[in-house]
């Protein structure tokens, strides 16, 4: 029964560390990053679809995006959502593809991002504490209902702060190589 509870609680505090890593891959960070366009939504036949749906984006150098259409007929479409969007990117259509030169970061807006970055991650830190909460209480149900001994709570309470202790590690990982992607480029 404690195993289920403790295969529960990483699988929960996984997912916060997934959730964290994909908001902070759409992060500019003065990089072609094509994750960047992720969000980016395409007026397609009367409906909105995601860019990934309607096409490609690559990043053949480190200041440059590519975004092919499957259907050339959209290029305009896909131009102007990514200019209404609010990355501060402007493409230029140059028939084929969207071509897309990355400006570098200015100081301030690099100070913003790392500042950005934190804050998703304490918001990660704090679903990973929500998370050991409620499986300590349910640890404690468990000790109601199946009747188990203080010793085997105690175990199970420090076996879930050491999988607590390793998301919270994962996060600062993550936060500390977007903050040097943010600060390096």
């Amino acid at each position: 029964m404690l195993k289920e509870l403790y295969n529960e609680t990483r699988q929960h505090m996984q997912k916060s560390l997934e959730a964290l890593e994909h908001h902070l891959s759409t992060l500019r960070t003065g990089r072609a990053n094509p994750a960047i366009l992720s969000g980016i939504k395409v007026e397609y036949y009367g409906s909105l679809v995601p860019l990934n749906q309607v096409g490609t984006v690559s990043s053949p150098d480190p200041r440059t995006l590519v975004v092919q259409a499957w259907d050339s007929g959209l290029l305009k479409e896909i131009e102007k959502a990514i200019r209404d969007s609010d990355l501060g990117l402007n493409p230029t259509n140059k028939g084929d593809a969207l071509y897309i030169n990355i400006p570098p970061l200015t100081e301030e807006r690099r100070k913003d991002l790392v500042k950005m970055v934190k804050h998703h991650a304490e918001e990660a830190r704090i679903a990973v504490r929500n998370i050991r909460r409620e499986a300590l209480d349910k640890a404690k149900k468990l000790e109601k209902e199946k009747h188990l001994s203080e010793d085997e709570i105690k175990r199970a309470e420090a076996e879930i702060q050491k999988i607590t202790d390793e998301f919270i590690q994962k996060i600062d990982q993550a936060l500390h190589k977007k903050e040097q992607e943010i600060l390096g480029s």
